[in-house]
């Protein structure tokens, strides 16, 4: 069902529930449905308009998680309550490549601000990649960062995330979207508490997570949150792609795909076997992780541990 139909839907309950009074103003539920449709019957002529019409089409959600800015610290990881630092500078150097890749060097590629991290085996760091780039994107002025937990077998980012009643209670996700189609990108959606930094949990467990993200269900999902506002990039903290065949599946769905590699530990012969099964090798960065800590060095690898 596309936003258009969802919205003219919204608009039929609410006259069908509303007392007719020519002397009360329409409910603001009403007006953002008669609104959005009606612009999205017009020519959209910039930006601001797709925003706006974006901005309308999406409720405000009160849920709402945060992450654990003091761990975050003492992790030595990308967070908002510090000024500079080692593991910063890093993680500037390496988004920077990956939204030229999305706002300058596009060359007609869809999809360029879906950015899937990954790795080939557990345990190199791409969930601490994952959030650390999201974090980092997120400090941006002009961008906003949708974090996917796209690791169904194994999520993780939760252990970065506050331990609260609503944290626990806000399991549902990606996985719930796919199988419920009453259910809306707005009702699974989380806020944090790091300014323009939004979370979709891998939501619930199912025997066919490989078909599902291989659905057609799953192809317009993508193009609806790939489009849905201009600023936005998606990074997917997806699973290894040695161990699960969910992870090849969303790679041939990806605009880019950050490849974490584990210093003295990834084989050449193993990444160049995963090169080889992933459909393009020219939307592929990667990311050198825990790497040895020189004096005069930058590497952001003793920070993780």
């Amino acid at each position: 069902m596309s936003i258009i139909e969802k919205a003219i839907i919204k608009l039929d309950l609410n006259k069908n529930s509303a007392t007719e009074d020519n002397g009360v103003q329409e409910s603001g539920a009403q007006q953002t449905a008669q609104s959005f449709v009606s612009e999205a019957a017009s020519p959209i002529t910039n930006v601001d308009t797709i925003a706006s019409i974006a901005e309308q089409s999406e409720p405000t959600n009160s849920k709402r998680v945060e992450f654990d800015l003091k761990k975050l610290v003492q992790l030595g990881m990308v967070s908002p309550d510090t000024d500079r630092s080692s593991i910063s500078e890093e993680f500037r150097r390496i988004k920077r490549p990956l939204l030229d890749k999305i706002f300058k060097d596009s060359n007609g590629v869809d999809h360029r601000n879906l950015i899937m991290v990954t790795s080939s085996l557990p345990g190199e760091g791409k969930t601490f990649c994952s959030v650390n780039l999201a974090i980092s994107i997120a400090l941006e002025l002009d961008h906003t960062v949708l974090l996917v937990d796209a690791d169904m077998a194994r999520s993780s980012i939760g252990r970065y995330l506050k331990s609260t009643t609503e944290e626990a209670e806000n399991k549902a996700g990606l996985m719930d979207i796919l199988l419920d189609k009453d259910l809306d990108l707005s009702d699974v959606l989380l806020r944090t508490n790091i300014d323009k930094l939004t979370l979709l949990r891998s939501g619930r467990h199912h025997k066919h997570a490989t078909e599902l993200l291989a659905s057609q269900s799953m192809s317009l999902f993508l193009d609806e949150i790939a489009t849905r506002y201009p600023d936005r990039v998606i990074i997917f903290d997806a699973p290894p792609l040695l161990l699960s065949t969910e992870a090849r599946v969303l790679a041939s769905k990806m605009g880019q795909i950050a490849l974490v590699v584990e210093a003295g530990t990834t084989t050449q012969n193993a990444l160049k076997d995963l090169l080889s099964q992933l459909k393009s090798t020219s939307n592929v960065s990667l990311i050198y992780n825990k790497a040895p800590t020189y004096e005069g060095t930058g590497f952001y690898g003793d920070y993780y541990g």
